[in-house]
């Protein structure tokens, strides 16, 4: 259904139930905001560039906190460094709740470890960080293994002779295996069509999660579930990815050796029989699928897209690739592979990759949370359960933060003297107790596909670069960068 037709349809039965029940009011003294209309909240103050130029418009007339209605419910906005941190830092307890985005609540409901809460989420998350960290977080065998992916990468790379080629799927492999190689215990080829075909569920499921079309059902999903749309092309891709999951963890309870358990199915699985006693366990089949759900595709799609967006970039801007390669020749030379520890000597290339993710914006309106117990903010008493959305984009592109916030700029990370300055407005992976759990493993996955391409290959594109366009494809809860030609060039 095309979004003019979603919007139409909303509106109508709106005002249709309209007269039969009247608008909910909220307790507690919320931020200020645009006075929301009886069940349609506030879609007349909506625009065509969807949610996050809206709330952008909003903001400069109500500050940095403020409530808008996404159809029949508040929904408080953080704008800008200081705002997300006084909330997700200072109160990093009562804003630790997650709320969920409404396209894909069908699918992962409140299971996982994402999109649980309370102790279910805690308990998740813990051994979530536990066991990627026993299988390569933080130790050296997932630099190992990164570095294993990058020469199977260059490889592949070599086979296009420097013709032009599209590098999302390339990109997608190279993250989907680590992530797979921790969680399933084995990595993919390049070529397999089973492989592929789950990467482009993924690519497609982000992209209509990030579209217009998703943003209006944001607001009206009460009702418009009940029609046909995007949220059903989702379920149905993401439903797909979940069949696969559950043969890959019968293959797991089939062959599993207690005594030496190969990745993180294996290991839930010890867990599940070791409380299968306790009835209010949550070692159980539905937080299993929707976890490994979460961490395929989050640990996927971000890093994949990330390093899109940042190929683009160096076509874009020729001079910073090159000034990234001579960086590279200087630090480690051609004849062995980068590592980890050559971050701290690269402060340029370590400023490039911050500044692509800055760029880049990947979750711009950030994953949606809620208060636990009834909070005071700035003077507000937000409810219990209120939503709250931290726009990480306000603070990746704070002018108090960024001397150019809407310029892809490296310096931004850089001192004076040329060295790596922290920023505190840099948060693509949130801050507080929900930030990304993968964030370690993204971090070194960035530094070490980026210099290992740019040791091996130039990069070129068929379009001159001032006729390169860098706006995304889509805005929405998600970014989606154009899609483009690339050569990569043997150096």
């Amino acid at each position: 259904m095309e979004p003019s037709a979603l919007l139409l349809l909303a509106l109508l039965l709106g005002f249709v139930l309209l007269l039969v029940r009247g608008h909910p009011k909220a307790r507690g003294h919320l931020p200020p905001g645009p006075r929301p209309l009886p069940l349609l909240g506030n879609v007349l103050q909506m625009d065509r560039g969807g949610l996050l130029s809206s709330f952008m418009r909003l903001r400069e007339k109500y500050g940095d906190v403020f409530t808008v209605h996404l159809g029949p419910r508040p929904v408080v906005m953080l704008y800008g460094t200081e705002a997300i941190r006084e909330a997700l830092v200072d109160q990093a307890e009562a804003f630790s709740g997650r709320a969920t985005i409404a396209v894909i609540r069908p699918v992962f409901k409140d299971y996982g470890v994402i999109f649980a809460n309370g102790e279910r989420w805690k308990t998740l998350r813990r051994f979530s960080l536990a066991t990627m960290r026993d299988f390569g977080m933080g130790k050296r065998s997932v630099e190992e293994r990164i570095q294993e992916e990058a020469q199977c990468l260059v490889e592949e790379l070599r086979k296009s002779q420097g013709a032009p080629l599209d590098p999302t799927f390339l990109f997608q492999c190279i993250t989907a295996n680590i992530i797979c190689s921790i969680v399933f215990g084995e990595r993919f080829d390049y070529k397999d069509r089973q492989f592929l075909h789950l990467l482009d569920m993924f690519y497609r499921s982000f992209s209509l999660i990030s579209s217009f079309s998703s943003q209006v059902f944001e607001l009206f999903s009460g009702f418009l579930k009940y029609f046909p749309g995007i949220h059903r092309q989702i379920s149905k891709n993401l439903q797909e990815v979940l069949n696969y999951i559950g043969e890959s963890v019968e293959k797991h309870r089939a062959t599993l050796d207690p005594s030496s358990p190969r990745d993180f199915i294996d290991t839930y699985l010890l867990r599940m029989e070791k409380e299968k006693s306790n009835q209010l366990t949550e070692f159980h089949h539905q937080n299993l699928m929707m976890s490994v759900l979460s961490l395929f595709f989050a640990g996927t799609e971000t890093s994949s897209t990330t390093l899109r967006y940042g190929f683009l970039l160096m076509l874009k801007y020729p001079h910073v690739a090159e000034r990234v390669q001579k960086e590279i020749d200087q630090v480690i030379g051609s004849h062995r592979l980068p590592t980890l520890e050559d971050r701290t000597k690269m402060p340029y290339t370590d400023a490039v990759i911050h500044e692509i993710q800055r760029f880049s914006d990947l979750v711009p309106i950030g994953m949606p949370h809620k208060v636990t117990k009834d909070t005071l903010l700035r003077g507000y008493l937000l409810p219990k359960n209120t939503e709250v959305y931290p726009i990480l984009s306000s603070a990746l592109h704070d002018r108090r933060y960024f001397a150019q916030p809407d310029t892809f700029n490296p310096d931004h990370f850089l001192d004076a003297n040329g060295a790596l300055k922290k920023n505190e407005a840099f948060m693509p992976f949130s801050i507080g107790k929900r930030i990304c759990l993968g964030e370690g493993i993204a971090c070194n996955e960035l530094f070490l596909f980026f210099t290992t391409i740019l040791q091996n290959f130039s990069v070129s594109s068929p379009v001159a670069p001032e006729d390169i366009d860098i706006s995304p494809k889509e805005t929405g809860f998600g970014k989606v960068p154009p899609t483009y030609q690339i050569c990569f060039l043997a150096r």
